[in-house]
């Protein structure tokens, strides 16, 4: 698998990545959580190494699944997730966007859990008007 390095960062990830949304959220069906499990272990054994996902897919679900299933190779991937969105942490349902400053700890503190991780490689804010002022992604590897 080629490999790429993502911004300006020594990031480096595999050029085709895996863009977790539709294991559980966003199409007409979805998967077990077994077999997305097993779905992206099979991609790692392929020399995927960049997996995709955020918070509003399930919602929190999906994250979850990403998490357990890189486990076991959590040293060899990189991880992205998303937030900005307005999710009642108890019922999952979406009220709309959020990316105030005192509201992002809530988010990115909940996919650190999902995903059982300590730190995020890339985490992207979903670009959308707020205030009248477009944001930007907030992205470790320095690419805009």
């Amino acid at each position: 698998m080629k490999k790429r390095k993502l911004g300006k960062s020594n990031l480096e990830v595999s050029a085709i990545g895996f863009g977790c949304m539709g294991l559980n959220f966003g199409y007409a069906t979805s998967i077990t959580k077994e077999d997305g499990i097993k779905l992206i272990r099979a991609a790692v054994e392929r020399g995927v190494t960049f997996f995709d996902t955020a918070e509003v897919y399930g919602p929190f679900t999906t994250e979850e699944i990403v998490g357990e299933a890189l486990k076991p190779v959590r040293d060899r991937v990189v991880i992205a997730t998303k937030f900005g969105f307005a999710i009642d942490p108890k019922t999952g349902k979406q009220s709309g966007m959020d990316s105030r400053p005192e509201h992002i700890r809530q988010p990115v503190e909940g996919s650190l859990r999902r995903l059982g991780v300590k730190s995020i490689e890339v985490l992207d804010e979903i670009v959308h008007k707020y205030n009248g002022t477009v944001r930007t992604n907030w992205s470790k590897t320095g690419a805009p």
